[in-house]
């Protein structure tokens, strides 16, 4: 093996490469990227057993071959060497037993990993491919994975949903994120999606959306689905990213999606802004066993409230319109905060199921976007006096 290369023509890819691989646990040969000389291209390539990398980039070949190295260390080295400093000559010694790398009278040698670690990576499947929004897919992930569970061990609950949905022949594309206490759906219309996407629908672990937006761009993507992974190539082939699909069974969310259009629900319409400013002042007074914001409620305004033994209380008024039966609700206020700054409209709606049951989430311009949170028991504290003593 042996190459001529700019160092920003391959820098990127070694970035991404060395993102999935792990640091310094793990077995030796996850902890590998790949370099690969082949039809004129130097190929980057890099897994940790489950997400798989592999880009393609212009070099200088003057012999093809394989060669394995300790990634993390060969990244760091990279990074640092400046491009105004010359290109890189990268290549194997006569033994093929190390990989030098050599920018003017700068030398730097490499162990090679034992060839017989690599495995082959999985082929981008060349039928029946769609072309997609990189920007769209990290706005979905972003406004999704936040409701996701962080634990493996929830199974489906531990993965975003994607499934395709026909009502009434209005075809459109489901995505979904649940965690026990808070729900995100978000509904869009893709014909070619929605045609290649199984009727059961496909789940991807939390763990490898991070993953997964660190390789996006706002760039077209070519996205293709195979028995057992999603993989994800650039418009001008040259990066692919792949993971493995999940086989659980999604909990049906159409029972408490459906309480939403009861009769007897209250309704809640506020500045988002507003609320979000006035809840980040009043979770000051939250502690660790009292962490709600107590909304109170009246025909112009919406009164939120919190208090802690040791911190004291809170209560601010906002201007909004109620309208319904009900008094009075508790919400857990860091998670509502978060909630909120998912949206983008000045005004959002609450729908209100009960005080302990599902909530719902909506804005004008939040187009098919919907959160659900559970509110939280009521307990009323009573503080220590001295009368008490």
């Amino acid at each position: 093996m042996f190459l001529k290369v700019n160092r920003d023509e391959i820098i990127e890819g070694l970035q991404k490469s060395a993102n999935i691989i792990p640091a310094k646990t793990g077995a030796a040969f996850l902890r590998t990227i790949w370099l690969q000389c082949e039809n004129g291209n130097l190929n980057i390539m890099s897994t940790d057993s489950n997400l798989e990398f592999m880009g393609s980039y212009p070099a200088a070949l003057e012999g093809e071959g394989l060669a394995g190295v300790q990634g993390r260390a060969f990244y760091d080295l990279v990074k640092q060497l400046r491009s105004d400093q010359g290109e890189l000559t990268i290549h194997t010694d006569e033994a093929n037993q190390n990989v030098l790398v050599e920018q003017k009278a700068r030398k730097y040698k490499f162990p090679v990993n034992d060839p017989e670690w690599f495995q082959k990576f999985s082929t981008f499947p060349e039928d029946n491919t769609v072309y997609w929004s990189g920007d769209f897919l990290h706005e979905i992930i972003d406004k999704i994975s936040f409701c996701i569970s962080d634990e493996d061990s929830m199974e489906a609950i531990a993965c975003i949903y994607m499934v395709p949905r026909d009502k009434a022949g209005n075809k459109t594309v489901e995505v979904c994120g649940l965690n026990g206490h808070q729900f995100a759906m978000l509904n869009f219309v893709n014909d070619d999606i929605y045609a290649m996407l199984p009727e059961e629908g496909v789940l991807i672990q939390k763990k490898y959306l991070a993953e997964l937006k660190k390789w996006l761009t706002a760039d077209e993507i070519e996205l293709a689905i195979s028995n057992k992974r999603l993989f994800f190539r650039t418009g001008d082939k040259r990066e692919t990213f792949t993971l493995p699909l999940s086989y659980y069974q999604y909990p049906n969310y159409n029972n408490f999606l459906a309480r939403l259009n009861d009769d007897n629900v209250s309704t809640l319409e506020v500045n988002r802004l507003d609320l979000v400013d006035a809840l980040s002042r009043v979770a000051l007074f939250n502690t660790d066993s009292n962490r709600c914001a107590y909304f109170s409620f009246d025909d112009n305004e919406v009164t939120v409230s919190a208090q802690g033994q040791e911190t004291g209380t809170a209560r601010e008024s906002i201007d909004a319109t109620f309208t319904g039966d009900m008094t009075r609700i508790a919400f857990p206020t860091r998670n509502l905060i978060e909630i909120l700054n998912h949206f983008a409209s000045p005004t959002v709606k609450f729908t209100l199921t009960g005080t302990e049951a599902p909530c719902g989430l909506t804005g004008p311009d939040d187009k098919d976007y919907n959160v659900i949170v559970m509110p939280m028991m009521i307990q009323e504290e009573t503080y220590y006096t001295e009368e008490n003593a």
